[in-house]
């Protein structure tokens, strides 16, 4: 079993706690109050950048043109889901620029920041991969149970789409050429209780 399989598969108990996560649930099945959805996007929309930047981070300091080339089309995928929250921006009436994140956003977004600039790739890819996993995973686990297609339907689809889960293997598979158990495990299971942390600040009511 990979690295990144092992991994995932350890923090089954976390995985299972954010699948039915109040505000996914409510989110999915189209429940969710839009001022809730407002939150969420422009809160998202904040932390999104600051993995884009971590990716370029990680480019940076790749020592080989295949590793430098997958961190940028990596990068280069979180722009296009940043379009996607631009778009929702647009629908629902939300001003990204006056974003300010909340708590649970700005220690996730330090925590990112923090080993982009001073941990070696392996690590960095095991505090992204939980995101691009955990998303990918939503997406599939909802699609195939049933949820609502309006209003936040097209978020279900965006992560259910082989293209993203494509996206996920990538930036697993450079987790299982830079990275050990010693190295990662650690901010493996960190950012996936950012995950499910960010949800909770977001709410439901």
């Amino acid at each position: 079993m990979s690295l990144a399989d092992r991994l995932w598969q350890q923090n089954q108990a976390l995985v299972a706690e954010i699948r039915v996560h109040p505000f996914v649930v409510a989110l999915v099945k189209g429940s969710l109050p839009l001022a809730n959805f407002q939150t969420y996007i422009g809160q998202d929309a904040f932390f999104l950048e600051a993995f884009a930047r971590a990716y370029s981070i990680a480019a940076a300091k790749s020592a080989n043109q295949q590793d430098f080339k997958q961190f940028h089309q990596l990068a280069d995928g979180v722009l296009a889901e940043l379009k996607l929250h631009a778009s929702l921006a647009t629908r629902w009436q939300i001003d990204l620029r006056s974003v300010q994140p909340n708590p649970a956003t700005r220690r996730y977004v330090d925590f990112l920041t923090a080993i982009a600039w001073s941990q070696p790739l392996g690590a960095i890819a095991a505090a992204m991969v939980p995101c691009m996993r955990l998303y990918a995973d939503l997406g599939q686990f909802w699609s195939q149970r049933g949820y609502a297609p309006q209003p936040y339907g097209e978020w279900v689809e965006t992560y259910a789409d082989p293209a993203f889960d494509s996206l996920a293997q990538q930036l697993e598979a450079l987790l299982d050429r830079h990275g050990t158990e010693a190295i990662a495990a650690e901010p493996y299971t960190y950012a996936l209780t950012c995950e499910r942390d960010f949800f909770s600040a977001v709410g439901t009511a």
